[in-house]
């Protein structure tokens, strides 16, 4: 299986991440043991989580996501063999956020206790903290990479304004850096990435690992104008967000493409992900096996450039 170094770091990554925002949401513990032990099996090796997930769901309190795979690990027997991502900032409880030195060295013994490790191979800040400053946050990251708990560093939903301050800070002291970047992209989702953010990550060598890389399920194809949605609140907000002439015309061309490569829309969408030179690895959630059989064949579909034209057109933003 191929793999790509994650911006100027050490980690070499498969170039499809499998995302644990599901794990204890809508897979349960015995699903998500499926899911993950599937995606391995295919060769897949990086997973990525967040303390936060999935805070959201009643009666969660956050952390449940990294507990099962803490527990996953455990039984398996395999942390060396996989590459876990993790993230930090989001609001856990009542004075439990942000990017200060106190927090995250709170929020990091939280995270390394639920997956039952001593290190996390790539510690992100979920969000950016405007309250603190850039210096004091990599400042505190350059402890725990020195103390062993922490091996590469990156950020999420980061402006380019910022994601600079904090290269710049690193930089003057000496502090290692972000080494990756994770922005809400896919073949709808372009323009603010592409318009500030990829030039930065291209010059500066980070690594890409978009979030949301099927737009909530839209780029599979299942959410169509002319059929009947789903009363959930998911297809609800599909239906406002990517349901337009844009998104029809996006469709229009996946079904072109995916035809012609005798693929489904959704390793389309990934595998155009993966053939842009900024990217490093798309991250996608899958709550079966054969979700994440059907997803880890994106891999392998090499796109012609008459394909990646067609669906570049169709989804342009300028």
């Amino acid at each position: 299986m191929e793999k790509r170094k994650l911006g100027r770091s050490s980690l070499e990554v498969v170039p499809l991440c499998l995302g644990g925002n599901v794990f204890g949401w809508t897979a349960d513990e015995a699903v998500s043991f499926k899911v993950l032990d599937a995606y391995v099996a295919a060769g897949g090796n990086f997973i990525d989580s967040a303390d936060v997930y999935s805070r959201w769901v009643p009666g969660n309190q956050g952390g449940e996501s990294e507990t099962i795979l803490g527990k996953w690990m455990k039984q398996r027997g395999n942390r060396e063999q996989v590459i876990i991502a993790t993230k930090v900032g989001s609001e856990m409880g009542p004075e439990q956020k942000g990017l200060s030195r106190k927090y995250i060295m709170q929020a990091v013994e939280a995270s390394l206790k639920r997956l039952q490790t001593d290190y996390i191979d790539l510690y992100q800040s979920h969000r950016d903290d405007s309250k603190t400053d850039p210096e004091e946050t990599m400042a505190a990251y350059a402890e725990l990479v020195q103390q062993g708990k922490v091996r590469v560093l990156g950020a999420s939903n980061f402006t380019a304004e910022r994601l600079r301050l904090s290269l710049q800070a690193s930089q003057k002291h000496g502090y290692p850096r972000y080494e990756s970047l994770q922005p809400l992209y896919n073949l709808y989702d372009r323009a603010d990435f592409e318009r500030d953010l990829e030039p930065l990550c291209l010059q500066e060598q980070i690594g890409v690992i978009p979030y949301y890389g099927l737009a909530s399920g839209f780029l599979t194809g299942k959410y169509r104008s002319d059929k009947d949605l789903p009363q959930s609140s998911r297809a609800q907000g599909v239906k406002q967000r990517y349901m337009n002439e844009r998104g029809e015309r996006i469709l229009a061309a996946l079904d072109k493409v995916a035809e012609a490569h005798h693929a489904t829309q959704a390793q389309v969408a990934l595998a155009w992900l993966i053939a842009r030179p900024s990217m490093t690895a798309p991250i996608a959630s899958a709550t079966s096996v054969e979700q994440v059989n059907d997803l880890m064949k994106a891999i392998d579909l090499k796109l012609d450039e008459a394909a990646i034209k067609t669906l570049e057109q169709a989804s342009s933003w300028q």
